[in-house]
């Protein structure tokens, strides 16, 4: 395990968050705590709840894309593919510093079936093909470039 894997992000991202306001919300309580949990703890639904809060993005990605490299439909929470789409949905500065993951994030999401693709959220096939530099698709041999 890579020596980062064991610490926070609290402690890898600084400055350390002050705790919650008394009247935070469940999902700013749930940020908050996610900062304090060592990174080799966090799973896919952890992921999925940092990545879509923008939340130490550089430590956060690569650890998703890893989950999505082996399975790219993974359902993190709420339906197959959610982790992927927010991760995708993630602006394009949150790419620099990952290239390679992006390129294989890519490769991967160009093999997916069109069934797989037809059976995301409205929107998430076009969702895609945006990350991919792609033409939304029409059918899956247009959008993986057959």
């Amino acid at each position: 395990m890579p020596p980062h894997l064991d610490r926070t992000l609290d402690e890898l991202d600084p400055p350390r968050w002050a705790p919650p306001a008394p009247d935070a919300t469940r999902l700013a309580r749930e940020v908050h705590g996610l900062r304090r949990v060592p990174l080799c703890e966090l799973g896919p639904a952890e992921l999925r709840v940092l990545v879509a809060q923008r939340v130490a993005l550089a430590y956060v990605v690569p650890l998703a894309v890893r989950l999505l490299l082996d399975d790219p439909l993974l359902d993190a929470a709420f339906y197959e593919g959610d982790l992927l789409l927010a991760v995708v949905g993630l602006p394009a500065a949150a790419w620099a510093p990952h290239p390679g993951l992006k390129a294989r994030l890519r490769s991967a999401i160009a093999e997916l079936p069109e069934s797989a693709i037809d059976g995301l959220p409205r929107g998430g096939g076009e969702e895609l093909a945006r990350f991919a530099d792609r033409p939304a698709p029409e059918s899956l041999n247009r959008f993986a470039g057959r």
